[in-house]
């Protein structure tokens, strides 16, 4: 039996190595991302083609044009972040950082009280130290593509988001909850630390003395408690459908949407860059940013609007 293990292990994680590596082309099926606004020719497919559609991408239309939802549906493994997830929402996120047209990113689950339950520990047991470090640079990598979209992103924790899944969360700018949910960065409590960038950001986001208190105890908090130590932007109580916080953060998106979409994303570039030196060199920066949205016609819009009593209509140019 031990033997029939390791050659399945051998088999399946060959597979992973040499799919890392071969450029496949261009987006595939798993995405069904319109073509308006999209100028990427040009993604690595990291999955085989007959894999399961485990990350998805819906864009909505009408009055909400302009946003994008994120939909994990990893139902059997609660969204847990294995090689196929992983590869797929990072050809997915690829395809939304060259999309003009998104201005605002949903991330929610399909799978009924979970967010993500973290690591693929089934996948993991099977990788030696050098596969499971190539997969925890990947799953660094990705947070780091959702950290660097250049739209808002909001995570909608409708369930439980532990390890990695709170780290995915972090990687976003804003965050709902469910009070019923539950988060928290658990990896002392098997052994490891948060290596995704949940060491990183849950200080910048919680401050430094509570987030060492939250890794080195790897206890988990409610959406109460989240709210409180301003984890997430808002919680709310859970519906019946269990996508309550799923709607708050629709309900955000919405508030963002009228905004100008340049401006927005220069705000976002300006607070993160800035965020990341001193004061004076993150002055720079804002002036930077703030130079790249004077000569837009979305400017010239809004000024239009304020002077003509009137909503501004901005196309994002």
């Amino acid at each position: 039996m031990a033997a029939l293990v390791a050659k399945r292990a051998g088999l399946a994680f060959s597979w992973w190595r040499s799919s890392a590596l071969t450029l496949r082309g261009a987006l595939g099926p798993s995405a069904r991302l319109p073509a308006p606004g999209h100028r990427c020719v040009d993604h690595r497919r990291l999955h085989a083609e007959e894999d399961p559609v485990e990350v998805d991408l819906k864009r909505l239309e009408g009055k909400d044009e302009g946003i994008v939802e994120v939909l994990m549906c990893r139902h059997k493994a609660r969204n847990a972040l294995g090689h196929v997830f992983v590869s797929q929402m990072r050809e997915l996120m690829s395809a939304l950082a060259c999309d003009s047209a998104v201005r605002a990113v949903v991330f929610r689950s399909l799978v009924p009280g979970v967010f993500c339950a973290g690591a693929d520990l089934k996948e993991r047991a099977l990788m030696n130290h050098t596969e499971s470090d190539l997969f925890v640079h990947s799953l660094r990598s990705l947070m780091t593509q959702i950290a660097m979209l250049p739209s808002p992103t909001i995570a909608a924790i409708d369930g439980v988001a532990l390890g990695g899944g709170l780290e995915l969360a972090l990687a976003c700018d804003l965050r709902t909850a469910a009070y019923s949910a539950q988060m928290g960065l658990i990896e002392t409590t098997r052994g490891l630390l948060p290596g995704a960038g949940g060491s990183q950001r849950l200080p910048r986001t919680v401050g430094v003395t509570l987030a060492k208190e939250l890794i080195f105890t790897g206890r988990r908090v409610g959406g109460q408690a989240a709210l409180d130590m301003g984890l997430v932007n808002r919680a709310v109580e859970q519906n019946q459908a269990e996508d309550a916080a799923y709607r708050e953060a629709l309900s955000l998106a919405r508030e963002i949407l009228p905004q100008a979409p340049i401006a927005v994303r220069m705000a976002k570039e300006a607070m993160n860059r800035g965020m990341e030196v001193d004061i004076g060199s993150a002055m720079a920066i804002e002036r930077m940013c703030y130079a790249r949205v004077i000569p837009t016609r979305d400017r010239q819009e809004g000024m239009a609007a304020f002077i003509e009593k009137r909503p501004p209509r901005y196309t994002g140019e």
